[in-house]
């Protein structure tokens, strides 16, 4: 099973954005030593939370702080750009850095003109990724998606597809089984493939993680309640109110908390159930230190429990690094 990050650039309080951004970068670089085979940026706006607003800028920066792993948009949320912009971005971070780049789209957002399927269409258009053409090797497409829609449109344009499971654990099953099942192969892409974004939070004990991710479940109770602030440095359950406790307990089942190596065997199993063979880890604790651990700690489980075969590619996946690939299974 592969291993990748996506990183929002979580803001700590006390902290500021331009702290954040800089942290993002040091998590990218500990990513590539520890052998994860992606490091995706998202993009959020007006968010006290996040500091991530251009993931195309922020994919430069990690890719010039970076060696070889694959570097991308999780995702450039397209309703907010016009395709030709996106484009022209990606276009230079390809020629830059051929072979390590990955554009991720989501539907997120609103403005400009077209309906979301026009300007994939579009996107695709202006980057030489049309049915019928030669396609490229320097760069590589995906289509994100939190419910269902995104996936039938990944699968007749021979995308990659992404889903965020931490956003919605109910829809992977049926997004993911439709889009393997109509895949439509295309130029750069002969075969579907699938990624599982999830949120996890990895420790050398279960009690460690519970501690770690009680900022966490405070900062999204809040947010889902209408407070957006940065994510509280430490807090204590006990002090939450009612409501922050009720919302954090529905929102248990996004997160997957504990020690390094039962969390390993949960996505494992995850990972087999809705057959994917690439998990993207979310980890937005607020102390770099601690989401630096959470992956090394999780990315040296997940060796020790894979096949022998498993484990040899999770080790060379390091000095893969070394030099631009894509690599589609």
């Amino acid at each position: 099973m592969r291993l990748s990050v996506l990183d929002q650039s979580p803001i700590a309080e006390g902290k500021s954005k331009a702290e954040a951004l800089r942290e993002t970068i040091s998590l990218a670089r500990a990513a590539e030593e520890d052998g994860y085979h992606r490091f995706w940026l998202a993009e959020h706006h007006d968010s006290p939370g996040f500091a991530g607003t251009t993931p195309s800028l922020m994919a430069m920066a990690v890719l010039e702080a970076t060696k070889g792993i694959s570097v991308g948009s999780g995702g450039v949320l397209l309703g907010l750009h016009e395709p030709w912009q996106v484009a022209e971005c990606f276009e230079i971070l390809a020629a830059l850095h051929p072979g390590r780049v990955n554009l991720g789209v989501g539907r997120a957002g609103s403005g400009g003109s077209g309906t979301f399927n026009e300007k994939i269409i579009e996107l695709h258009a202006r980057l030489g990724l049309m049915p019928g053409t030669k396609g490229r090797d320097d760069l590589d497409i995906w289509l994100l998606g939190a419910g269902t829609g995104s996936a039938p449109l990944a699968a007749a344009i021979g995308a990659g597809y992404a889903h965020a499971h931490f956003l919605n654990t109910g829809s992977g099953r049926t997004a993911l089984a439709h889009y393997r099942e109509n895949f439509q192969p295309a130029a750069v892409r002969h075969d579907p493939e699938s990624i599982l974004a999830i949120r996890v939070i990895a420790a050398t004990t279960d009690a460690e993680a519970q501690e770690l991710a009680n900022p966490v479940r405070l900062w999204r109770a809040r947010k889902d309640l209408g407070l957006d602030r940065p994510f509280p440095v430490s807090t204590k359950p006990a002090s939450w109110s009612s409501e922050e406790i009720r919302r954090s307990e529905n929102n248990e089942t996004r997160l997957i908390v504990g020690a390094a190596d039962d969390v390993a065997h949960q996505l494992d199993a995850l990972a087999g159930d809705l057959g994917v063979e690439e998990l993207m880890i979310s980890t937005p604790v607020p102390r770099l230190e601690d989401r630096i651990n959470s992956n090394r700690l999780l990315a040296r489980a997940i060796a020790r429990s894979s096949t022998p075969a498993e484990s040899a590619l999770l080790e060379e996946e390091g000095a893969r690094n070394a030099s631009p690939r894509f690599s589609h299974s």
